[in-house]
C-alpha cells in the first residue's frame, strides 16, 4: 500500500549510490514470459528495443540486454501447432540476442490426474508460473542478486484487464476479484497494461514482424473468449474507450483492495487466539462485533491461511459468518477444510489439522519427538537444601507459559543416578488425572481437557506423560500436572520436562 506521495512519485525516483556500485535491481534478472501470441511477442520486442517501466524504480527505461532472458511453455495441447509456436520464439529469441528457455509441459495429462480439480487453463497457468518463478531464482543464484529483485513480466494488454474484469463479474467475485489484473505482484510486472492489443499489433506490423495465432482463442465455450468475442464489442459499441476507463476502475478498486487487506490484515492478528500451521482459531464475540466489509476478508484470510489452495466463493464466507453470528455450529468448507464455532472461538482447521499422538518412551535424561513440529526433552536437576523448590516450580511453570514443568523426580520414578523413562501418549478414553491444587481429588481427563476449552478435534495431538503404558498420569503438556508428582518442601531431585519446536 503506498501513500499519495510515494504513488505518484515512484515513476521519478532515482538510486543514489556511491561510485561504482551498481544497484542489485539493476542487475537482476528479468524473465520474459513469451507464448509467440501478438502481445507477448510485442514485449519481447519492445523489452530489446525500447522502454520499459517493470517497477524498479527508474520508471520508463531501457533494460540491460544482459539481464533479459525469454521463457516459452510448451503446453502440448496444440500437435504441430504448438511445436511451431516454439520454434518461433526461439527464433526471435535469437534474432535479438536474448537467451531462450523451452518448457515442454502435458498439460492436459496434468489436468486429467486432478480428476473434477483439474481444469486445462488453470493447470496451465500453474504451470507457466512456476516455471518462471524457477527459472528467475536459478538466473538470480547464477548472477548474484537477491531473488527478490528479479522480475517476471507478462504481456497482459488493456483488453486482458478488461476482459478479466467482465470474466470476474460473470463468476461473481468481491474488490479483488474486480480490480482485474494487478500492475504488480511481488516479482510479477505487467508493463503493457496502457496498451490495447490493436496498438501492439500495429507496433509490430510497422516493424514487419510476424506473430503466431492460437486458434482456441476463437473457441467461446472458454469464458475468456466469450467475453472476447461477444461481450466487449457490445461495450465498446456504447463506449469506445472501455479499455480505457476500465483500466482507471481497476487502479482505484486495487488501491482501495489494498487498504481492506491491510485492515483486515491487522483485525486478524488483533483476533487471533491460536495458530499452528493447520489451524487457526478467532475470537468469535470480536469477530461478530466487526464491520462485514472486514469480518468477510478475515475469515477468508483465515482459510486461505490453513488451506492455500482452497476455491472460496462467497457463499461458504458467508456460511461462517453466520455460525459466528449464531455462536455454534460447524460446517465443511472446499479442500475439507472445517470450521467450527466452540467455547466462543471460530476454528479453521484444514484436514491435517491434528494427527494423533503415537505412544513412545521418553528416555531421562533424553527426548522423545512429538510430531513434526515439536520435541519433549527430560532432564533431572538438582535442588539445594537453601532453595525453595515450590516457589521454583511454580515460577518455571508461569515462565515457560505451560510448556515445561518440574515434578518429584522420585514421584516420576527416576532414579537420581541412573535415570529411568516416561511413557509419552495421547488422552485415553476413561483415563484419570489428580489436577494439581485440587488437593488429591480425582477427575477424568476428558473433563479436563473439556474445562480448559481444548476442541475435541484437537485432543488427540495434547502429550500426556505416564509413569508406564498403564501407570499414573503425571503431566498433560500445556495443561496441568497431577497432584501426586509435584514437587514438595522435601524435593531434592527433579525431573524438568519441556516441550520445544522442531524444524
Amino acid at each position: 500500500m503506498q501513500s499519495v506521495g510515494r504513488r505518484y512519485a515512484a515513476s521519478q525516483m532515482r538510486f543514489e549510490r556511491p561510485s561504482g556500485s551498481v544497484d542489485p535491481e539493476l542487475r537482476a534478472p528479468v524473465v520474459l514470459m513469451v507464448s509467440g501470441g501478438a502481445d507477448s511477442t510485442a514485449l519481447l520486442v519492445l523489452a530489446a528495443t525500447s522502454a520499459l517501466d517493470i517497477d524498479d524504480g527508474r520508471g520508463k527505461a531501457r533494460i540491460a540486454r544482459e539481464r533479459l532472458h525469454v521463457l516459452h511453455i510448451n503446453h502440448q495441447l496444440r500437435g504441430l501447432d504448438a511445436q511451431e509456436d516454439e520454434e518461433f520464439v526461439r527464433d526471435l529469441s535469437d534474432r535479438y540476442g536474448i537467451p531462450c528457455t523451452i518448457r515442454r509441459v502435458d498439460v492436459a495429462a496434468l489436468a486429467a490426474s486432478r480428476g473434477s480439480d483439474g481444469n486445462e487453463e488453470n493447470v496451465g497457468r500453474e504451470v507457466r508460473y512456476a516455471a518462471a518463478a524457477e527459472l528467475a531464482n536459478n538466473l538470480s543464484e547464477q548472477m548474484g542478486t537477491p531473488r527478490s529483485a528479479a522480475r517476471i513480466v507478462t504481456a497482459h494488454t488493456a483488453n486482458d484487464r478488461a476482459e478479466t474484469f467482465f470474466m470476474n463479474a460473470i463468476r461473481g467475485t468481491g474488490p479483488a476479484g474486480l480490480s482485474s489484473i494487478p500492475r504488480r505482484r511481488n516479482r510479477i510486472v505487467r508493463p503493457l497494461l496502457d496498451k490495447t492489443h490493436a496498438e501492439l499489433c500495429e507496433a509490430l506490423r510497422m516493424r514487419g514482424i510476424v506473430w503466431r495465432e492460437d486458434a482456441t482463442n476463437e473457441d467461446t465455450h472458454y469464458l475468456r473468449a466469450f467475453v472476447r468475442h461477444e461481450v466487449m464489442p457490445v461495450v465498446r459499441q456504447r463506449n469506445p474507450r472501455v479499455m480505457t476507463s476500465l483500466s482507471t476502475t481497476c487502479d482505484i478498486l486495487s488501491d482501495e483492495d489494498a487498504y481492506l487487506h491491510a485492515q483486515a490484515s491487522r483485525t486478524m492478528r488483533d483476533l487471533m487466539r491460536r495458530s499452528s500451521e493447520h489451524m487457526v482459531a478467532l475470537d468469535a464475540k470480536r469477530l461478530v462485533a466487526t464491520e462485514v466489509v472486514i469480518a468477510r476478508r478475515v475469515v477468508r484470510m483465515a482459510i486461505l491461511q490453513v488451506s492455500p489452495e482452497a476455491r472460496l466463493e462467497a457463499r461458504h464466507i458467508e456460511t461462517v459468518l453466520r455460525l459466528v453470528a449464531v455462536g455454534r455450529g460447524s460446517v465443511a468448507l472446499p479442500m475439507a477444510v472445517d470450521a467450527r464455532v466452540e467455547y466462543g472461538l471460530l476454528f479453521i482447521r484444514a484436514s491435517a489439522s491434528c494427527e494423533a499422538l503415537g505412544g513412545t518412551w521418553l528416555t531421562v535424561p533424553g527426548s522423545a519427538q512429538l510430531d513434526a513440529a515439536r520435541e519433549l526433552r527430560a532432564r533431572v536437576l538438582h535442588v539445594g537444601p537453601d532453595k525453595d523448590v515450590v516457589a521454583m516450580a511454580r515460577s518455571h511453570g508461569s515462565e515457560w507459559m505451560g510448556q515445561s514443568v518440574l515434578l518429584d523426580a522420585c514421584a516420576c520414578g527416576i532414579d537420581p543416578t541412573s535415570g529411568g523413562r516416561l511413557w509419552v501418549d495421547a488422552p485415553q478414553r476413561g483415563e484419570v488425572i489428580c489436577p494439581l491444587g485440587m488437593h488429591g481429588q480425582s477427575k477424568l481427563l476428558s473433563d479436563l481437557l473439556n474445562d480448559v476449552k481444548i476442541p475435541a478435534a484437537d485432543r488427540a495431538a495434547v502429550p500426556v506423560v505416564h509413569t508406564d503404558p498403564r501407570g499414573e498420569v503425571l503431566w498433560v503438556v500445556g495443561v496441568r500436572a497431577d497432584e501426586r508428582a509435584k514437587v514438595t518442601p522435601a524435593t531434592r531431585w527433579v525431573v524438568e520436562l519441556t516441550v520445544v519446536p522442531t524444524g
